[in-house]
């Protein structure tokens, strides 16, 4: 049972005969055991009069209604409808309201639901939905109040109705993907290279034109068609493309608005994207020092949904990842891949020794091994002096420290860019926004450029 705001009030009105009657000389201990015990009989009639919340029945279904046992997939800030449906099995009408125990996160509006269900009908309620976190969401369990006639007290039920959705990562970065798809059309298809070179493969043949390199003239093709025909060469196809992201501590460093595992979530399904579109196998794996998400095996359009499902429950561990693990998981996806992009932070000689040191021995011949970091874009700013908004400073002694903690932050940062590059890896690192298209643009000049 429970009782509503309306019962302290009834009680407090029993200060209107109290000062009467005990003017009265009546006793004013028993006018007020005698009113409290009004006001019991009261919740009792009330409790016992109101209809039994067991005679409904709840259903969920999400956004278009279709019920069934797949659960729903969200971007994260996109908004689901979710439908509650109230089924009244018995013979009175019920006035309910329904508590539906969506976890905070989810974004459930903090309101009531508000049924009156005449007997053997039904009634809905569509409750929006707008997710603030990644990952699997839940409802266990529903709780229904149903009111007495007076509308002071009324029974409770709790059911169990178990309910879920799936909440991907946003991936704004696709606005990024139809330019870079032009510049792959303009690469791969519209545009064939006339001299043969590593990592291209044949394309067609077409008439020789002056001007055209006499290397590349197919002299078979030239005797059977009496025609000089001339070979034309793309860049090749089925190359294994691996992504690793540490979701080690450094994953969870806020950069921009939001954290670098974020950024480098951003940056995989940009690269992902485009290296499907051109025909190579992409590969992931999220790693500290077990496996967080990974996919392989999968190609075509059924690449990217497989990506975002398997990275929507994973979270930045506050652990050191454990490098000679991460590299050993990526040489199991692909034993020769032709690009290995490593999404992580190296920016203190300290902390990334574990890394340094592993480095040497992933790089191998024919692989280009490619370390993108998330950086803070306001540490630049600092380090210049200017303030948050991008103006000039103040010049008080806490900028100026700031500013030299900034500049030293990037010194360092640097100097581990420089032991990568030595390392025989290519270290490229940008802003949450810049990072994605810089990561792209260098998948597409390693594929101009035949090294891809």
């Amino acid at each position: 049972m429970y009782v509503t705001a309306l019962l302290p009030w009834i009680v407090a009105a029993g200060v209107i005969p109290l000062v009467p009657l005990t003017a009265m000389g009546a006793n004013p201990w028993l006018v007020v055991l005698v009113w409290l015990a009004l006001c019991g009989a009261l919740v009792t009639v009330d409790v016992l009069a109101a209809p039994d919340p067991r005679a409904l029945a709840l259903e969920r279904t999400f956004g278009n209604g279709a019920a069934g046992t797949r659960i729903p997939r969200v971007r994260l800030g996109e908004r689901i409808d979710v439908r509650v449906r109230l089924v009244n099995r018995g013979t009175r009408r019920i006035r309910a309201t329904v508590r539906d125990a969506w976890q905070p996160t989810a974004g459930a509006p903090s309101a009531r639901l508000r049924f009156d269900v005449p007997p053997h009908e039904a009634r809905s309620v569509t409750v929006p939905l707008l997710p603030r976190r990644r990952g699997e969401l839940r409802s266990e369990f529903a709780v229904i109040r149903s009111a007495g006639p007076l509308g002071i007290a009324g029974v409770q039920r709790r059911m169990d109705v178990p309910g879920a959705i799936r909440v991907l990562p946003p991936f704004h970065s696709r606005r990024h993907l139809p330019s870079r798809l032009a510049r792959l059309r303009e690469l791969d298809g519209n545009t064939s290279l006339q001299v043969r070179g590593q990592g291209t493969e044949f394309d067609s043949l077409r008439l020789y034109v002056r001007g055209d390199d006499v290397r590349s003239i197919d002299w078979r093709a030239t005797a059977r068609a009496s025609s000089t025909m001339l070979r034309t060469w793309r860049p090749e196809r089925d190359r294994h493309v691996v992504i690793v992201i540490d979701t080690g501590r450094t994953a969870a460093t806020r950069v921009g608005d939001g954290t670098r595992l974020e950024a480098s979530f951003e940056a995989a399904l940009l690269l992902a994207a485009l290296a499907e579109r051109a025909g190579d196998h992409v590969h992931l794996v999220a790693f500290d020092r077990v496996v967080r998400a990974r996919v392989t095996g999968v190609d075509g359009t059924a690449l990217l949904p497989a990506l975002v499902d398997a990275l929507a429950p994973v979270e930045a561990q506050l652990i050191d990842t454990d490098w000679e693990g991460t590299f050993g998981q990526a040489r199991a996806l692909a034993a020769h891949p032709s690009l290995l992009i490593v999404l992580t932070a190296q920016e203190a000689p300290e902390a990334a020794r574990g890394f340094l040191g592993t480095l040497p021995q992933t790089v191998r011949a024919g692989t280009v091994v490619l370390v993108g970091t998330a950086t803070d874009a306001d540490l630049e700013r600092t380090a210049r002096g200017q303030g948050t908004g991008g103006g000039p400073g103040d010049g008080s002694i806490d900028e100026l420290y700031r500013a030299a903690a900034a500049e030293a932050a990037l010194r360092t940062a640097a100097s581990v860019n420089r032991a990568i590059t030595r390392a025989g890896a290519e270290a490229l690192a940008a802003s949450p926004d810049d990072l994605p298209p810089r990561i792209a643009d260098r998948y597409l000049a390693l594929k101009a450029a035949g090294r891809l």
